[in-house]
Parts: C-alpha cells; structure tokens; sequence
C-alpha cells in the first residue's frame, strides 16, 4: 500500500487516479470513478493498508475500505448506462464515464498543476487536463486503486438492485456477466431491458445454426 502512494508522489503533481468497472458484462452499465487524495493521515494510511487492484480484494475487503475512501477523498462515481454503451460503443462509453467522472474532481481542486493517471492503456477522448495511462495502473497507483474500489462496489450495489428486479438471472451472483447459468436464463427467458444485445450476437449467432 505504501508504494502505491509513493508511485502518485513521485509525479509531484496533483494526482487524479481513475478506473472502470463493468466493461466486460452483457448487461448493466459501465462505471467509472475519479479519485483525488487530498490528506493522506496516518490514520487513512491504516485504514487502507489493504488497498490494492479492487480485482485482488475479495468482495467483504472491497467493502470494508469503501467508506474510508469515499469520506476521505475528492471523487465522482458515474454511469453510462446500456442505452448508449449501444450506441457509442463499451470503450468509448467507459471513456466517457471516466470523462465525467475526471472532470468533476478536476473542477473542484484549487491546485492547477492537475495530472490524471488513467489505468489501462487508453487516454481519455475529449480530456482538457494532462493526462498519462498506467498499465495496470490499478496495482501501482493509490489513487487509481482507490478508483477501482469505488468503481466496483458501486456497480455490484447497482447490479443487487437490478437482481431484485430480474432474479432469473442471478446478477447477485454473476454481476452480469456471461456465466453458462447467465446465458441459460437468457435462453430461457430472452433479454431484458439492462441486456446489451451487442454483447449476445455470437451467443444467439451459434443458436441459429
């Protein structure tokens, strides 16, 4: 954990970490969170000296460190949801998410000399601060760590909503991901409303032939 905070201060600028969640599932939207680091106290360093790559942390970890972050950070969680994933596409719509949600933190930080380290291997579209990606950014960096966690918690919470309203297909479970018990309810039962129909098209291509 601490050489994921010495990573940001080694830029020695004011560094804004971001993440996605929910590129890789067939229903639900994509977030994105932006995560700014504006005291880091003794007390904060303990609280979060699980922090990692969200994808590393167990659901109960992930959890547990949320709040800590959440309350002790400068940070926005957006959503893009499946409406215009269909339209622009899930890259470019998790680049918007991570857009809106850098901006945000951007505009409310006093500190002019802003760089946002984006993980992944994509910058961000249309992006008016200085920016760098990090290749797997999310296990060296607190800030877009942070970012993860936020990012991922928030749209498991999402996807349990969602499940309360289609529990057929055990998003409780699968986050919406293609599972083979996922792609027997869609079988079963067709798509819904939170379905990305770009996503099934070789499923249902290989049904029909």
């Amino acid at each position: 954990m601490n050489e994921l905070f010495e990573f940001d201060k080694n830029f020695n600028k004011t560094i804004v970490g971001t993440d996605e969640a929910g590129r890789g599932p067939a229903a639900g939207g994509v977030y994105a969170a932006a995560v700014y680091f504006d005291k880091i106290t003794d007390g904060l360093l303990k609280d979060l000296e699980i922090l990692n790559d969200s994808k590393k942390l167990t659901a109960k970890k992930r959890e547990s460190i949320y709040d800590a972050i959440k309350n002790n950070t400068i940070n926005e969680i957006i959503c893009v949801e499946v409406d215009e994933i269909e339209k622009i596409n899930i890259l470019n719509s998790s680049l918007k998410a991570m857009n809106l949600a850098c901006t945000s933190v951007a505009q409310r930080l006093e500190n002019s000399d802003i760089l946002t380290l984006v993980d992944g291997n994509k910058l961000i579209k249309n992006y008016i601060y200085p920016q760098e990606f990090v290749i797997k950014g999310d296990s060296k960096s607190a800030s877009i760590a942070a970012a993860s966690v936020l990012a991922k918690v928030t749209r498991d919470r999402y996807m349990l909503k969602l499940h309360e309203e289609f529990p057929m297909y055990n998003w409780a479970k699968n986050a919406g991901y293609l599972t083979a018990q996922h792609l027997e309810a869609i079988d079963k039962y067709g798509l819904c409303k939170y379905h990305r129909p770009s996503f099934l098209r070789k499923h249902f291509a290989a049904k029909s032939c």
